[in-house]
């Protein structure tokens, strides 16, 4: 979608205060632990783009809250796998040999949006150090968040998203759907049954450089938004427009309840 797009379909300018206002009117309050996914291009013309978004967002949640985002870096995986592009197969050995480490500083996201990517290198934002899958935190609970991630399972009880059901967060779909609602993976880890798959990542470990194989289990985002049809009508989803954007907040705890109960029922069986 072009800029001119944006601003041909957006009905009056998106500013700090006016997003703030209207985040506080969907129900994001003042001491909240914040989990947000996001989509700056559905939101119209943002003032300030999505430096304005965070400020407006860190303003919902005051001084006593915290901000979550995903910031997933997809590049370091095994690149065998890779598709969109895939890479020439006499490549694939270089990459396991040349792939740099993962750096909580330095890696940047993928696909994760310019929000989000911003938000990564923001004043005070602290990263989890998983090197495929990391969450950036800032904030009262920050530090408690993104502490120790473990490498598998990614998405376990262990893992940041654990950690924000415990904190009873909320989740922010701002402008994105259920399938980019990572915290339902958290119930996928819960699930028997579960398929696993072998991944891998170049990472640090004792300050030397390396490939790193793992097991772990082989999500899948796919039902999500079949999981997310039936959550809305449990009456445990606030939906309403952020700027353009369509956007549902809902408790964290009882949507991973909500998606390992149709999971259990739909997919996988021990």
């Amino acid at each position: 979608m072009s800029e001119k797009d944006i601003v041909d379909r957006t009905r009056r300018p998106n500013t700090i205060a006016t997003m703030a206002a209207q985040m506080g009117q969907l129900g994001v309050q003042s001491g909240d632990t914040l989990l947000v996914h996001s989509s700056l291009s559905r939101m119209g013309w943002v003032c300030g783009g999505p430096q304005a978004v965070i400020l407006a967002l860190l303003q919902a949640v005051g001084e006593e809250g915290t901000l979550v985002m995903p910031a997933q870096s997809g590049d370091w995986s095994d690149p065998a796998e890779w598709q969109h592009p895939a890479v020439p197969a006499d490549w694939i050995e270089t990459i396991y040999s040349e792939m740099p480490a993962f750096d909580p500083a330095l890696t940047p996201s993928r696909g994760m949006g310019r929000i989000a990517e911003l938000f990564r290198t923001w004043p005070g934002t602290q990263r989890s150090d998983h090197p495929q899958v990391s969450f950036t935190a800032n904030g009262r609970h920050a530090a408690y968040i993104v502490a120790e991630h473990p490498l598998t399972p990614q998405f376990g009880e262990a893992s940041p998203l654990g950690r924000l059901c415990e904190l009873d967060a909320k989740v922010l779909l701002l402008g994105a759907g259920y399938d980019s609602c990572t915290c339902l993976h958290l119930a996928e880890a819960r699930l028997p049954g579960m398929p696993r798959k072998r991944m891998g990542a170049a990472v640090r470990s004792d300050g030397e450089r390396s490939w790193r194989w793992f097991e772990d289990y082989a999500y899948d985002a796919d039902d999500f938004e079949r999981i997310g049809v039936l959550f809305d009508k449990s009456g445990h989803v606030a939906s309403g427009r952020i700027g353009e954007a369509e956007c549902r907040l809902f408790g964290a705890k009882e949507a991973v309840e909500a998606a390992e109960k149709w999971l259990s029922a739909n997919r996988y069986r021990a």
